[in-house]
């Protein structure tokens, strides 16, 4: 079974956190760590970045960073801590606990609107990585197919789209029989569940890595339907880079969020133009994932930064937003509940820092569109390996 992918919710877990911080990597050489406002032996300035779940493909744009020296290069030194089951990364940035953090824009509108003070500052995915996944068979290409069916879906926060998807097309919750799925593909091979939840990077991969009983070989995409929100209209922003609202009105705070996404970007465009080499990053950096699935993660990961918008990844597109916090406001849940009850305020994201630092990498001539970009074909091995 593999572990969930994201941690819970703040409405779940806002308590959980405080206790759990694991440093996967930095770029500080060993015995030269440096906490608070200290710079290191080397005069980096210290920066710790939350993830929001387990080393892997997801985030290996940072890991590039390190590994490249990119950070380095923007006078930073920058750890990351990993995420788990109970981490709620925006909870651990607002509780002082760590100074940016990686998470999706809904859950952290839902944190910000009970108190969170966090700003996105670089959205990094431009589209959704979730699919509903069925096998072809049953005849599922669109969320009105879903009534009378058996649909998986994760729950804390992950399962909005799924429930924005069946209020468009006119079906209720009722409509259906909600499955609590696991964070695996377990139910839908073995046949429990007629459409899972998947992120096209990781789940969707997993029925790729497992054998057809019928032929004895790997299953293929032609075995399968995906249920694509982007095509559907009811996608909604997930990885950004998110910032300490306070600490965003101190100018040396400003600027060194303006270095981070700088290099951040920097390691995003290196992991589109270098993607096994970011594979044998994320693998050395300790991901439990085997080569040929992280080579598919990154690969996929890829498709939902490039090509970004004209003004440059990490731009946050106002229609996009919008669409998010629509959705995040009208979808509602089995319990009639919905991700936020009123719009967010001005201060729940700026492109401010952004666009400064695109402005930087074009200086240093990184392309930070990707118009021309291509992905990879990546073929999967038997259980990821």
């Amino acid at each position: 079974m593999k572990r969930p992918r994201f941690g819970r919710t703040a409405l779940a877990a806002i308590g959980a956190v405080a206790a759990v911080a694991l440093a996967a990597c930095s770029t500080t050489p060993a015995g030269q760590q440096a906490s608070g406002g200290a710079t290191t032996a080397g005069g980096l300035q210290p920066v710790t970045l939350q993830l929001q779940w387990f080393t892997q493909g997801q985030f290996a744009g940072y890991l590039a960073a390190i590994d490249q020296g990119y950070y380095r290069e923007k006078g930073l030194d920058v750890r990351i801590k990993e995420g788990g089951v109970d981490i709620v990364p925006q909870t651990v940035l607002a509780q002082g606990q760590a100074d940016y953090a990686i998470a999706w824009v809904p859950k952290a509108l839902a944190s910000r609107e009970q108190g969170a003070a966090i700003t996105d500052v670089a959205q990094i995915f431009q589209r959704s990585g979730t699919r509903q996944v069925a096998f072809a068979d049953k005849g599922i290409t669109q969320p009105a197919q879903f009534a009378g069916r058996k649909i998986g879906n994760w729950g804390f926060g992950n399962e909005f789209e799924l429930f924005a998807g069946m209020t468009k097309a006119g079906l209720k919750p009722s409509d259906v029989t909600l499955v609590q799925q696991q964070f695996d593909m377990q139910a839908l091979l073995s046949g429990e569940i007629d459409a899972a939840q998947a992120m096209s990077y990781n789940e969707y991969a997993q029925v790729l890595e497992a054998q057809n009983p019928a032929t004895g070989k790997l299953y293929q995409p032609s075995d399968f339907t995906l249920v694509d929100w982007n095509s559907d209209g009811t996608a909604m922003l997930q990885d950004a880079i998110w910032a300490s609202t306070d600490k965003l009105s101190d100018p040396a705070y400003q600027d060194r969020t303006v270095r981070f996404v700088a290099a951040s970007i920097k390691g995003w465009a290196y992991c589109r133009d270098n993607v096994s080499a970011c594979r044998d990053i994320v693998v050395k950096a300790g991901s439990k994932l085997g080569a040929s699935h992280q080579l598919w993660q990154v690969n996929e990961v890829n498709k939902l930064i490039w090509p970004s918008p004209a003004a440059g990844a990490g731009t946050i597109d106002p229609a996009l937003w919008a669409q998010t916090v629509n959705v995040a406001r009208t979808a509602v849940n089995a319990d009639g509940q919905t991700v936020l009850t009123k719009d967010p305020d001005p201060q729940a994201y700026t492109n401010d820092y952004v666009t400064k630092a695109i402005a930087m990498l074009k200086g240093e001539g990184v392309d930070v569109v990707g118009a021309s970009y291509q992905p990879e074909t990546v073929t999967l091995n038997p259980g990821g390996n």
